[in-house]
């Protein structure tokens, strides 16, 4: 089987839309599955000792629904890599968004609800991954808003240097798919056996999916931008554009960085790589106004 064959059944518009499909069901049954695992802990009828929060709120259960979207928007970085760049990378703060998200669901569940709330270190921290989000939100949007004013160029307008690229970075896509299938089925899993059934001290000490995922999958996207941002120069070396592609790589690279911290820290990491993006594209779409 071809690359191009291989694309068109991992990639295709056709495939995207089943795959949907497919994660909004598994989000609801998974949803539904954990909060009866939730009741039939609380009502004792499964006796699990020294059971994870996850299992403690039916507020929990909100987790793990993201959980299946966050892989779902995996794919849609993969489907848009070839397409597009600024849309790739928007990708991903879609992902770190849905992240911290997730998070706000999860430590709902053992809110400490007190006179004093800015005493309390886990209801601080509470408190800037809400006002994070807003933030984060407004920027996506911007960024957005400065994809669709930077004006693609039409394939059948590119030249052959172009359509090249173009077609190596649907061989990229196409071979990461095995691996983000690989990580996320291992992922999956472990953070399931851990979360629910491990009687170890890492329960408690386990962060969440994120270490075990993201934080590798955004190493591999780091390393095959690098890999992307060398051949671009084979079609491309206007100083605007490389600089564009080489900071993404540096927003990809603080997102990237902001799995291995916690508190405010990994909050700032987060905002300031969509910033980072934000600011960057503005300056490129600004660059690309001068006339030569």
């Amino acid at each position: 089987m071809t690359t191009l064959k291989l694309y068109n059944y991992f990639l295709s518009e056709k495939v995207k839309e089943k795959s949907e499909q497919v994660i909004v069901y598994v989000a609801i049954i998974s949803f539904l599955l954990h909060l009866l695992l939730i009741g039939l802990v609380n009502l004792n009828i499964i006796v699990i000792e020294d059971h994870s929060r996850l299992l403690s709120n039916p507020i929990a259960a909100i987790y793990t629904p993201f959980s299946f979207i966050l892989i779902y928007e995996v794919y849609l970085l993969l489907y848009y890599l070839p397409k597009s760049t600024s849309i790739y990378i928007g990708k991903q703060y879609e992902i770190i968004s849905l992240i911290v998200i997730r998070r706000i669901f999860k430590d709902l569940s053992h809110l400490e609800f007190s006179s004093n709330w800015f005493s309390i270190k886990n209801d601080i921290l509470f408190t800037a991954d809400l006002i994070a989000i807003l933030i984060m939100f407004f920027l996506i949007f911007i960024f957005y808003k400065l994809v669709r004013k930077s004006a693609p160029i039409a394939v059948e307008n590119a030249n052959p240097e172009l359509i090249k690229f173009i077609h190596l970075k649907k061989v990229v896509a196409t071979c990461l798919v095995p691996i983000f299938l690989l990580l996320s089925f291992y992922s999956l899993g472990h953070w399931l056996y851990e979360s629910f059934f491990s009687f170890d001290k890492i329960v408690t000490e386990l962060k969440d999916i994120n270490n075990i995922f993201f934080d590798d999958f955004f190493t591999i996207l780091i390393l095959i931008d690098v890999l992307l941002l060398l051949f671009s120069f084979l079609h491309s070396d206007k100083f605007n554009r490389v600089i564009r592609n080489s900071g993404f790589i540096i927003s990809t690279i603080l997102i990237k960085l902001s799995f291995n911290t916690d508190g405010i820290l990994n909050i700032v990491l987060i905002v300031v790589a969509i910033l980072f993006g934000v600011i960057l594209l503005k300056t490129h779409n600004l660059y690309d106004t001068l006339k030569e």
